[in-house]
């Protein structure tokens, strides 16, 4: 009898659990991928989207363009998840599998901050990183804010590369003396979760090219006619031109569907990505796994990529009547890239107790040319 995967999702995680599965189950079991979106840009090259050096199509695909073509992909809004039963509803149509994969993603919502939407550029989305791009090659000098609007997001790393690469932009265009260039933070120190000397070092980095780093400021509101920013310490500050990370929440079909826990993410077991009905998985952005330091995994789509080979792994096992083995470790690595063909690469493991044990190599040729790695290998189909 054959076996139904159900993926919901076709970013890294979905796609990699996907073109996995194809590989390793038989071949008349189905895979079926729900993604609601006809193409998406490769999340980890908007930075260089927002400052010129990609164009939208040289890191947009298509689930379809990604995916094994044995893989099957229905493309929709899904309304209604029921893990109980493993069964989805999409646009009214019913899907049901054997194994359910949840690997929604976060969502963005800028709304959730008065004002935010309508005074600045948001640059973890496709378009407003393009809208951010144009509104640079205008802008002559001034007062240039990135702000992160909560303490926790995707891409840890990103809202630092993009004031860096923002820098690097000004330097370029000889317009940098005419710039004060911060970066207002709602978490106390830069990719905390990694630790204190990877936190330190890219302070460092920033101060290092004149932008001034405000850490622990909590975004309450912003006037995008004054063009000022409010925040909860009471403390105000103007801006000339606003880029922001807006803050992340579970999609809403996780929430009415009460897939989410009490802390509004999808929960699962942190090693083999299983939630509590059995053959049901959940992995990437959709769900929240706590460290021992007190912060969660970060967002990012190194983990998402290794949870899926684990997820893969262990449905293909069971299929064949074996022990499920595999696990998540915890290890991963990210990128800041800090302009001029250069990037730092951070190693380790998040797994780590008390704290993560992760070091971040100095900027380099060699750091940026593995991301631009990194990124060719999704968007040639990443499995």
């Amino acid at each position: 009898m054959s076996h139904t995967v159900l993926i919901l999702g076709g970013g890294v995680g979905g796609v990699v659990a996907a073109n996995r599965l194809r590989r390793l189950l038989p071949s008349d079991d189905r895979i079926v991928v729900v993604e609601r979106l006809e193409a998406a840009p490769f999340g980890a090259s908007l930075p260089w989207l927002a400052t010129g050096h990609r164009s939208s199509d040289s890191i947009s695909r298509s689930a379809r363009q990604l995916l094994h073509p044995r893989v099957e992909v229905v493309t929709g809004d899904i309304d209604a998840i029921n893990p109980e039963t493993r069964e989805v509803s999409v646009g009214g149509r019913r899907l049901v599998g054997d194994s359910l994969i949840i690997a929604l993603g976060a969502a963005l919502a800028p709304e959730r901050i008065p004002g935010l939407a309508d005074a600045g550029f948001n640059f973890y989305d496709g378009q407003g990183a393009i809208a951010l791009r144009q509104e640079m090659s205008r802008f002559r000098g001034g007062r240039l804010v990135v702000l992160t609007a909560a303490p926790m997001y995707k891409c840890p790393a990103a809202p630092y590369e993009t004031a860096l690469l923002l820098e690097d932009l000004c330097r370029q265009r000889g317009i940098r003396d005419a710039v004060n260039l911060q970066l207002i933070a709602a978490e106390p120190a830069p990719m905390g979760v990694a630790g204190p000397a990877v936190s330190a070092s890219v302070r460092g980095l920033l101060e290092s090219r004149g932008i001034a780093y405000l850490p622990e400021h909590q975004v309450s509101g912003v006037d995008p006619v004054a063009k000022r920013l409010h925040f909860t310490n009471g403390v105000e500050a103007s801006f000339d031109l606003l880029a922001f990370v807006p803050p992340h929440v579970a999609p809403s079909v996780v929430t009415q569907s009460g897939l989410a826990g009490d802390s509004g993410w999808m929960s699962a077991d942190r090693n083999t990505l299983e939630t509590k009905w059995p053959g049901v998985y959940a992995l990437g952005d959709v769900v929240s796994f706590p460290l021992a330091m007190g912060k969660p995994l970060p967002r990012a789509g190194v983990f998402a990529r290794a949870q899926a080979q684990v997820v893969a792994r262990n449905i293909a096992a069971k299929r064949r009547g074996r022990a499920a083995t595999a696990r998540f470790d915890g290890h991963g690595m990210c990128f800041v890239e800090t302009g001029g063909g250069k990037a730092g690469i951070g190693r380790g493991n998040f797994y780590a107790e008390p704290v993560p044990t992760v070091a971040l190599h100095a900027p380099g040729r060699v750091g940026h040319l593995a991301k631009v790695l990194f990124e060719q290998q999704w968007l040639r189909g990443w499995a």
